[in-house]
């Protein structure tokens, strides 16, 4: 890398700015009628600077990458993306004058095309997904640039131990609340990032908290939780729930600190998406309904096991960039996923 110290130190004080100059994500309670002493939470992380989860996770992998000197003021900057994390590494890059490329599946929605190019970055769209990997090595080499790869580095990026980590951030905000300490978590995995992070942090505490991942049906990530030895889908990962669920197990996937997975139909993170914007009286995204299903489904085991809590969940991104696809009638109808049942479903719970 060249540029010396002082374009690095600069690089970092901008980075340490940006996050300084940002509030804490809220968290937002949704009223369970219904189950009288159990309360569930939503940490929004729609209310980033980049409008998503993966805006922490961008912060980190940069600060990763530069301390570790693989980013210099010429580097082009490399990611493989469905398209949030590259929303939010496109808008580091352009505070730092850098070039950035995103490799996404040709699927990607539209909208997240169009933010990750509003944020100055370059798309490069591939037709099989499982190809990225290779595409942005291969431009990494190309342009002598640096291929961030959140699909490894996403686990050992952030620090797992605290320094306002979401794990840290979500116990902080809980403490004014009756049930303080969560009986559950529930996150999705796309590099597996979050999820290692808040397991290792709950251990780390002694917290008594239980993790949950909920994943697409058709995602590798809970068969490998299941059974060790399944690690990749020859036929590729067919769900069309954005940004989480992978055709193989990522290195940044760590199954020993979760206590749990479930796996969502696609219909039914979509119905419950539509019962929760619907409830709330704004637009969320795909994968906060595949956690949001989750969350039913331990609120239900809970209530019929008479017990009482808290369960925090993650509101991942919001609606906006899902116009096309996820809120798009003849999207919808095309899919062929029987989706309103558990719109109903979630809608009941919500005490609709």
């Amino acid at each position: 890398m060249t540029g010396g110290r002082d374009w690095l130190d600069t690089a970092i004080r901008k980075i340490e700015a940006d996050y300084n100059r940002s509030a804490d994500t809220h968290l937002v309670q949704v009223e369970l009628p219904h189950h009288p002493g159990i309360e569930l939470y939503l940490k929004d992380e729609s209310s980033h600077p980049t409008g998503s989860l993966k805006h922490r996770l961008a912060r980190s992998l940069f600060l990763y990458a530069l301390c570790n000197q693989w980013i210099g003021p010429e580097t082009t900057v490399i990611e493989a993306s469905s398209g949030s994390t590259a929303v939010s590494e496109a808008y580091f890059a352009r505070m730092l004058n850098l070039r950035f490329i995103a490799v996404v599946p040709k699927t990607t929605a539209a909208a997240k095309l169009k933010a990750i190019e509003f944020q100055g970055g370059e798309i490069c769209a591939v037709d099989d997904p499982q190809s990225v990997y290779d595409v942005c090595q291969r431009l990494a080499n190309e342009t002598n640039g640096h291929f961030v790869d959140q699909f490894t580095y996403a686990e050992r990026a952030t620090d797992w131990r605290g320094n306002n980590n979401i794990a840290e951030s979500i116990f902080a905000q809980m403490d004014q609340e009756i049930h303080q300490i969560p009986s559950w978590i529930v996150c999705g995995a796309g590099t597996g990032g979050t999820s290692a992070t808040i397991g290792r942090f709950i251990r780390l505490q002694q917290h008594k908290t239980r993790l949950c991942v909920a994943d697409p049906t058709a995602s590798i990530f809970h068969q490998h939780f299941g059974d060790r030895n399944i690690t990749s889908l020859s036929g590729g990962c067919s769900s069309r729930i954005e940004g989480i669920g992978r055709a193989r197990v990522e290195p940044s996937f760590i199954p020993s600190v979760i206590d749990r997975m479930i796996a969502v139909d696609d219909a039914n993170s979509i119905g419950a998406m539509h019962a929760l914007s619907d409830h709330l009286g704004r637009r969320v995204g795909g994968s906060t309904g595949t956690n949001i299903w989750g969350c039913a489904q331990l609120i239900e085991e809970m209530a019929a096991n008479g017990e009482t809590g808290s369960i925090v969940t993650l509101l991942c991104d919001g609606g906006e960039r899902y116009g096309s696809t996820y809120y798009d009638e003849n999207w919808l109808a095309e899919s062929g996923l029987e989706w309103r049942p558990a719109r109903d479903r979630l809608a009941c719970l919500f005490g609709g």
